[in-house]
């Protein structure tokens, strides 16, 4: 490991915003913050937003930014990528942003029943070999349900035709309630700041003539049915890890 992601994890170890809890630390749903991020975290009883997957944290930080009186978590494995949005939230003072460093699949470990109110999944890798990897399959859906408010809204922002292709069967077969959509977000008409917001990755996307795609929906209780259908493969790869760590 370089010196220069030393260094940012030992600088990361004394961010108050930044909760570090590796894969074999939790079990049994006992993290001292379940069912408490708000009263003894965020010091506030302020609604709970999460962002899975936040890379460098973009995403995050500018919501936090544009909403005081809500609370954002970026989730994330990657430290060396979580440093930079942990860093600039501590810059900029912001009090309603925190960051928490685990395995996405345990997520349902650190939030207890109705804690969020809205999930983010920006740009996510789209897993087009293993279908339980994807952040939006019904492996990952009932994981969500367990801590979502039941009214709680999904939002997906990707640039990935087989992402978008996969959620949007999946919602429609499943009957989920759409509050929006569109596979060309920045020609939408009803583009928002928040949609606006672009992230590290989003950006070089753009930069290869790579539209973004978004779709928020309400996933119901009960049993969720998974697609089997073929998609059509993206043709382009994703950068590699040299770029994403910039």
């Amino acid at each position: 490991m370089g010196k220069g992601k030393l260094k940012k994890f030992d600088e990361m170890k004394n961010f108050e915003h930044v909760v570090q809890v590796p894969y074999h630390a939790i079990e049994n749903n006992n993290f001292y913050l379940r069912g408490k991020w708000a009263k003894d975290f965020f010091k506030n009883e302020n609604p709970i937003v999460l962002e899975l997957g936040c890379g460098k944290g973009e995403y995050t930080v500018e919501l936090a930014a544009m909403h005081p009186d809500i609370n954002y978590i970026g989730v994330d494995i990657k430290g060396a990528r979580l440093w930079k949005g942990a860093k600039q939230a501590k810059e900029r003072g912001l009090k309603n942003v925190g960051f928490l460093r685990t395995n996405i699949e345990l997520i349902a470990q650190f939030f207890t029943e109705n804690e969020v109110e809205e999930i983010w999944l920006t740009f996510p890798d789209p897993q087009m070999k293993r279908v339980r990897k994807r952040l939006t399959s019904t492996f990952f859906l009932n994981r969500y349900r367990k801590f979502l408010n039941p009214e709680g809204i999904i939002h997906l922002k990707c640039d990935s035709n087989f992402q978008f292709t996969y959620t949007k069967t999946l919602v429609e077969l499943n009957n989920f309630e759409v509050l929006a959509e569109t596979d060309n977000l920045y020609e939408w008409e009803h583009l928002t700041d928040v949609l606006r917001i672009k992230t590290f990755y989003e950006k070089q996307w753009l930069d290869r003539g790579i539209t973004s795609k978004y779709l928020a929906f309400i996933p119901h209780n009960g049993e969720y049915i998974e697609p089997n259908i073929e998609i059509e493969r993206d043709e382009y790869r994703s950068f590699g890890r040299s770029a994403r760590d910039l």
